[in-house]
């Protein structure tokens, strides 16, 4: 029997003010699961943290106070980004999301190409949407 091992190629990259606060979100209100973090220059801060979704993927997150001076990567925490899960129960994951200190942006739905999802912003800005499809 032949194992095929895929590498993971694509990483979005999140700069919080609050890394902390933003590894306790992903793991505890979306469902990451941590894989590693180092700390950065500032105590408590995150200078690399990885974290895997469960459907494949995942995320690295840092926050704006690893490093002594700022950096390309520091200005990203003044701007929202935008990052789409797959998963397999989002009805059941809206909650926990919520608890966790989100706020629904577009609420449970289906959607015409087969998907059924729902966006929420976390507590810095930025939007998580968590749907059914899973591409083509």
């Amino acid at each position: 029997m032949t194992s095929l091992t895929k590498t993971v190629g694509v990483w979005p990259t999140l700069v919080y003010l609050n890394g902390q606060a933003a590894l306790q979100f992903l793991t505890n209100g979306l469902g990451f699961e941590l894989v590693a973090s180092y700390p950065g220059a500032a105590d408590g801060s995150v200078a690399h943290a990885e974290l895997t979704w469960p459907a494949g993927g995942g995320v690295m997150v840092s926050s704006t106070d690893a490093q002594s001076e700022p950096n390309e990567f520091t200005l990203l925490a003044d701007q929202a980004q935008s990052v789409y899960l797959v998963h397999h129960d989002p009805d059941a994951l809206i909650g926990r999301a919520i608890g966790a200190g989100a706020v629904v942006v577009r609420g449970l739905q289906d959607s015409d190409y087969g998907s059924r999802g729902f966006t929420v912003r976390d507590p810095e800005g930025n939007l998580w949407s968590i749907g059914t499809y899973a591409g083509e």
